[in-house]
């Protein structure tokens, strides 16, 4: 396949695999948000990943942003197409790796950064307020932004180091660090490629807070959370009561989602056997 296509399936793959502990997966849906929306935002976002084969970063990125949210206005994979994009483009240039994905990175340019602007116009994210140094380029702004960010000049890449306190942003200015990660797991480990999906992604949660939840509830809960994942390590039926609680509580934890997400992909692209 394609790495467009890889990077739907790596879409399918991880909303499917269960249990993922506060997430949509196919056992389980959020009140805003149903296994059936992440399935429509993966093929909505199709156009836009096969334009990252060939286009600029940011209008590909807006556009498969655009076609995620078309069916249903929502937010369902936003972080993980900003993670798969810039993977995207490395695979079709015939160097998937840290080095292949950070020099695609650092090429963005302000184009790119304006592209990924509007981007916010198609459907609402959660962000954390920004330094008031920053304020003129708060992506919350959407496309009035823009004018600021042309005029400091900022690249695509300028602006994810601006948010380096997110994973996602981290991952662009740290080679994919973790994406990579996840990848090597994910071929480590056997069975359906959805059930390793989320076996790295409770893995992944256990290791390290996740970003989104940090910003949504603080540090404190966010560092109790991945404890609590770590207590449970490898026992379906305990994380599956968990991820009861969470949802209950409002807890998502949506950036280690979309590391994984990037994950599988790698591995896809590396031709990981199910």
């Amino acid at each position: 396949m394609r790495p467009a296509e890889n990077a739907q399936l790596a879409l399918l793959l991880e909303v499917s695999g269960t249990p993922k502990p506060g997430n949509v997966d196919r056992e389980r849906d959020l009140p805003d948000l149903r296994f059936e929306d992440f399935l429509a935002g993966a093929v909505g976002a199709g156009a836009g990943l096969r334009a990252a084969e060939s286009d600029s970063i940011g209008i590909a990125f807006e556009r498969a942003v655009e076609g995620m949210a078309d069916l249903h206005g929502e937010n369902t994979q936003f972080g993980a197409l900003l993670l798969l994009v810039p993977l995207v483009r490395a695979a079709s240039e015939g160097d998937l790796s840290p080095a292949g994905a950070e020099r695609v990175v650092r090429n963005t340019t302000v184009e790119d950064a304006a592209a990924f602007y509007r981007a916010f116009e198609h459907c609402s994210v959660f962000v954390s307020d920004p330094p008031a140094e920053w304020d003129a380029v708060d992506v919350r702004r959407g496309a009035a932004a823009i004018p600021a960010v042309e005029e400091r000049g900022l690249t695509l890449f300028d602006v994810m180091a601006l948010g380096d306190a997110d994973d996602v942003a981290r991952e662009w200015t740290g080679g994919f660090e973790r994406s990579f990660r996840v990848a090597d797991r994910i071929e480590e480990l056997s069975g359906p490629l959805s059930d390793r999906a989320a076996t790295a992604f409770c893995e992944e949660l256990a290791r390290r807070p996740d970003t989104l939840v940090a910003k949504k509830h603080g540090e404190g809960i966010a560092r109790r959370v991945s404890e609590q994942v770590a207590a449970f390590d490898g026992n379906e039926r305990l994380l599956g009561a968990l991820a009861r609680v969470f949802v209950e509580r409002g807890i998502n934890p949506g950036t280690t989602a979309d590391v994984v997400a990037a994950g599988l992909f790698v591995a896809l692209e590396r031709g990981v056997e199910a």
